[in-house]
């Protein structure tokens, strides 16, 4: 299963949930796979202890602009690889606007040489709707919308709606939107008023699970760990951990 983690608005909890989906599945003994699209290469930074070390032909950027195999690195964490992105990518939508040849399918290619080595896929995608989202779209056969408390950041779904229908109409008619996951909850009105508003839009594609607003995501991080490892007890751990059983039944 390819999962694409997408969000066109940044700061909303999408790289979090990269990460912590894929190293749930990875520590519950699933063989599961990380793709970094996202130029700022923030699930590559916190999974790759070296990651400043590594060498731009050694991370996604070789596979979408030049087509070569995907460059898989393990990490710390038993069961997942990552494979990491690069800053760089930042210029791809120029790059590919001239492309005439399958630009959109690039990833997908090559993540059919190596997907059946792999329980679970994530792909973890930029806060944009450019040519690499639409890589992970093509290649993935569902996608997780992460979505936290603001009109802005309700608004920004319409469109993202928008693109994943084109995908299935022009590229990918298999592909799945799994639902809206959301995230950064607090006792506020902003955050009882959005998420009020989600239900009623999308009454059966919101996930029951709410992902609270939790500082041990951020200090995780900060340690280069997943929630699992930094906090096992915490209120966030817990909340992907419920995630995980919604999603997989794991």
């Amino acid at each position: 299963m390819i999962i694409s983690v997408a969000s066109q608005k940044g700061g909303v909890g999408k790289t979090t949930t990269s990460i912590s989906l894929a190293a749930g599945l990875a520590r519950k003994g699933k063989t599961t796979l990380l793709v970094d699209i996202d130029s700022q290469a923030n699930s590559s930074k916190v999974l790759i202890p070296e990651y400043p070390k590594i060498s731009r032909e050694d991370t996604i950027y070789s596979t979408i602009l030049e087509r070569k195999p995907l460059p898989i690195h393990p990490t710390s964490v038993p069961n997942l690889s990552i494979v990491p992105s690069h800053i760089l990518l930042s210029n791809t939508d120029v790059l590919l606007t001239t492309a005439l040849d399958h630009r959109e399918a690039r990833l997908k290619a090559q993540l059919d040489k190596i997907k059946a080595q792999y329980d679970f896929i994530f792909i973890d995608c930029p806060p944009a709707l450019s040519w690499l989202t639409l890589n992970a779209f093509t290649a993935s056969s569902g996608i997780i919308v992460v979505v936290s408390p603001g009109y802005f950041e309700l608004d920004s779904i319409v469109q993202m709606g928008k693109t994943i229908g084109e995908v299935q109409e022009h590229f990918n008619d298999s592909l799945e939107l799994l639902g809206f996951l959301f995230t950064m909850s607090d006792p506020t009105i902003n955050t009882s008023t959005s998420l009020r508003v989600l239900r009623q839009t999308y009454t059966d594609k919101v996930f029951k699970t709410i992902i609270p607003r939790n500082v041990d995501i951020r200090d995780a991080h900060f340690n280069k760990q997943d929630i699992f490892e930094f906090a096992p007890n915490s209120k966030s751990a817990l909340s992907y951990n419920k995630l995980l059983f919604e999603l997989f039944e794991l």
